[in-house]
C-alpha cells in the first residue's frame, strides 16, 4: 500500500491504493465534478488534474509522464500511455494509445500554429519598374500661331529683301541725276556712262 501524503488532493478525488502518484502532483475535482484514479496507474511528478463539469477517469495501467495536464470530463483508457507536458482538455483517449510528448489534445485554440515568414512577391524581369526623372524641368515657349507669325513676317521684312531695295534706290539716284529735266527714261544713265565710254572724244 502506498501512501499519498506527498500529493495535493482537493474535492471528490477517489484513488485505487495500488497506483503510483509522484511528488508535486495537483489532483483536484470542481463541485459537482468527480476523479477516478484505478488500479496501476502511474502519474508522473508536476502533472495536474482538474475534474471540471463531470467525471475525470483515469483507467487502469494508464501511464502518464512529468509534467501532463488534463482539465475537464472524459475518460484516459487502460493502458494508453501519455507522453511528458501533454495537454488533454475536455478529451478523451482511447485505451492502449500512444500520445507523443509535447501534444496538445481536444482544446484546437491551444494549439501553437506554425507562422511561416511573409512571402516576398516576386520581382518581374520583364517589367522593370519606371526610372524616376529628377532632373529639373525646364519651361518652354510657346510656339506661335501661323496667324502671329504672318504678322511678325509683314511687320519685320526679310533683311535681304531690305538691302535689295536699299541698293535699287542707290542705283537709280545717280541715273536720275544724268537724265535731262522732265525726260526721266529708266536706264538712262547706264546709256550715257556706255556712251561715254565708246566715245571720249564726242560730246
Amino acid at each position: 500500500m502506498s501512501s499519498h501524503s506527498h500529493v495535493y488532493v482537493q474535492g471528490d478525488v477517489t484513488i485505487d491504493p495500488s497506483a503510483v502518484i509522484s511528488s508535486g502532483v495537483i489532483l483536484r475535482a470542481n463541485p459537482e465534478s468527480q476523479m477516478i484514479i484505478a488500479a496501476g496507474v502511474c502519474i508522473g511528478a508536476g502533472s495536474v488534474l482538474h475534474a471540471d463539469q463531470g467525471t475525470l477517469e483515469i483507467e487502469t495501467g494508464v501511464n502518464m509522464g512529468t509534467g501532463v495536464l488534463v482539465v475537464g470530463h472524459g475518460t484516459i483508457g487502460a493502458n494508453a500511455c501519455i507522453g511528458s507536458l501533454t495537454t488533454i482538455w475536455n478529451a478523451s483517449i482511447e485505451r492502449l494509445t500512444v500520445v507523443p510528448a509535447g501534444s496538445v489534445v481536444g482544446d484546437v485554440g491551444r494549439q501553437v500554429a506554425e507562422v511561416s515568414p511573409a512571402a516576398t512577391p516576386p520581382v518581374d524581369s520583364s517589367n522593370p519598374p519606371e526610372a524616376v526623372n529628377h532632373s529639373p524641368k525646364i519651361a518652354s515657349s510657346p510656339s506661335p500661331s501661323p496667324e502671329q507669325s504672318e504678322q511678325q513676317q509683314d511687320v519685320n521684312p526679310p533683311v535681304d529683301s531690305q538691302r535689295h531695295s536699299s541698293e535699287s534706290t542707290t542705283e537709280e539716284e545717280p541715273e536720275s541725276a544724268d537724265s535731262p529735266a522732265g525726260n526721266s527714261i529708266y536706264g538712262q544713265g547706264s546709256v550715257d556712262r556706255i556712251l561715254k565710254t565708246l566715245f571720249p572724244y564726242n560730246h
